[in-house]
């Protein structure tokens, strides 16, 4: 697979640069590959926030529309069964 990069630049201050640089050693990897690294791992987790926080809104949203949901308690029951032989299926929204 091809992928086409293109160069960034990031400042960083003296001490920043330095751990990177002496992480880098220790790691045996360049500070570009270790940032590089730190920039992916950013990416994916900021994603997932926010697609977790868009699927809340959207939940929340069909449940002001719908009014329908699970109660607290079946919630806990259902919870308290997960694990064990009889582990059951989620509640039914009402």
């Amino acid at each position: 697979m091809d992928t086409k990069t293109s160069p960034l630049s990031v400042k960083l201050d003296e001490q920043e640069r330095e751990r990177l640089k002496s992480l880098g050693l220790a790691r045996k990897r360049s500070s570009h590959w270790l940032a590089k690294q730190a920039i992916a791992e950013f990416l994916d987790r900021e994603e997932a926030v926010e697609r977790f926080k868009q699927e809340s809104e959207a939940v929340w949203a069909d449940y002001q529309n719908s009014g329908r949901a699970v109660p607290h308690a079946q919630v806990m029951e259902w919870l308290a069964t997960w694990g064990g032989a009889d582990e059951g299926e989620a509640p039914p929204c009402e």
